[in-house]
């Protein structure tokens, strides 16, 4: 293993003398990803599975990987192969890499006896971004009568999570439609106010209830094991932070106890969501409490500041839209009315708005990070009745 990793290295070492000559260009990292993604599907081979690791030995920031990661994925996917990491037979290594005036995107890919080495460059800016607006936009991906506590995307399935079963969705060429059903059986009746989790994880999920944690697989076929548990809920903010907190298990909220990412526990009292946000370096976590108030807390979740005009459903996002990062909210609300998401930048400990509201036709009774630049908010349409769930995604303004 030593060896192998060695030797890895200083093949892209190498390479780097002779990039000028050998080096393919690209508008951006996800330009780059994805023509990376082309040629690994056809030396794959149509259908066959591939195993990817990344390496960033760059100054690129983990927001840009992330887009950079999912670019490949998604063309890796729609170039006919997919990633696996069960027994592939094609393994690619990526190191994004850099010089002055460019980054770069080097693979060595292996299958068999048969090596290839690429590489994609793509010009380095001269300077930070400056801080633009944002656009926020709205995809309704389920709807149904029951009330439904959160949607993710399990690969190329989609999960519903409700308070009596999970449901498997798929589509061809179409609308989704459900594909299977696997009952929950709480170990205890549920709270008044339910609420539920769910989190993916390449083709798996995690299902969080109030006393109760499952896992679960999509395919071939949706499978659940569920548990009675009183674990920590994971809680992330886009793909930058995580916060583990446990979930009172008679009511609708946390109760204040988190295990941050450095493995420090804290009790700050209780809350209903939570969000970090970056401002010139520093890392803020923002949690909706439940006296209305949000509370900004510093990476050692000391208390920092307050903002007092959002609902109490925040999530946190990836996109880089200037020199920060942002957190989604809700307006303040309750059930018999409408509800906005909006985008914000934390400037000085303060909510600064970033994007005009997202009107929605109810009440935002969830909004779940997906691990991106989009949210999942799930509404109840109070003209229909029905309960819905969108994909809230951002774009940077001009």
């Amino acid at each position: 293993m030593i060896a192998a990793v060695k030797g890895w290295h200083a093949v892209v070492s190498a390479l780097l003398f002779f990039i000028p000559a050998r080096a393919s260009a690209a508008d951006d990292g996800s330009g780059a990803a994805r023509e990376l993604a082309r040629r690994t599907a056809a030396f794959a081979g149509k259908g066959e599975p591939v195993s990817a690791t990344w390496n960033n030995a760059s100054s690129l920031d983990s927001a840009d990987l992330l887009q950079t990661r999912n670019a490949f994925e998604v063309a890796l996917r729609e170039a006919g192969s997919r990633l696996s990491e069960i027994a592939p037979q094609t393994e690619a290594r990526i190191t994004v890499s850099e010089n002055r005036a460019q980054y770069l995107l080097v693979e060595e890919i292996r299958k068999g006896e048969e090596r290839q080495v690429w590489i994609v460059a793509w010009k380095r800016g001269n300077s930070a971004p400056a801080e633009s607006a944002m656009v926020l936009e709205k995809k309704l991906v389920w709807e149904q009568e029951e009330p439904m506590l959160d949607v993710a995307f399990v690969g190329d399935d989609m999960v519903v999570l409700s308070a009596a079963k999970v449901t498997l969705c798929r589509r061809q060429n179409g609308p989704w439609t459900a594909a299977g059903m696997v009952p929950l059986s709480p170990p205890r009746p549920w709270p008044r106010d339910l609420r539920g989790r769910l989190r993916a994880n390449n083709g798996n999920f995690q299902a969080y209830l109030p006393g109760m944690a499952c896992n679960g697989t999509a395919e071939p076929a949706l499978t659940l094991d569920c548990r009675q548990s009183e674990e920590p809920w994971v809680l992330e903010s886009g793909s930058r932070s995580l916060l583990l907190s446990y979930f009172t298990a008679v009511r609708n909220f946390f109760d204040g106890r988190v295990i941050t990412q450095t493995g420090t526990r804290k009790s700050i009292g209780p809350f209903y969501s939570a969000a970090s946000a970056d401002e010139q370096g520093q890392t803020w976590w923002l949690l909706a409490m439940l006296d209305g108030r949000t509370q900004v807390f510093d990476a050692s979740f000391e208390p920092a500041g307050t903002i007092g005009s959002w609902g109490s459903d925040i999530a946190g996002i990836s996109a880089r839209c200037g020199s920060g990062s942002q957190v989604l909210a809700t307006r303040p609300g309750d059930a018999s009315t409408t509800d906005a998401v909006q985008a914000y930048a934390i400037v000085n400990r303060a909510a600064s708005p970033l994007s005009a509201p997202l009107e929605m036709p109810g009440p935002v009774m969830a909004l779940w990070p997906t691990g991106g630049t989009a949210v999942m908010a799930i509404v109840h349409n109070l003209a229909t009745g029905r309960y819905e769930a969108y994909v809230v995604s951002v774009s940077c303004g001009g």
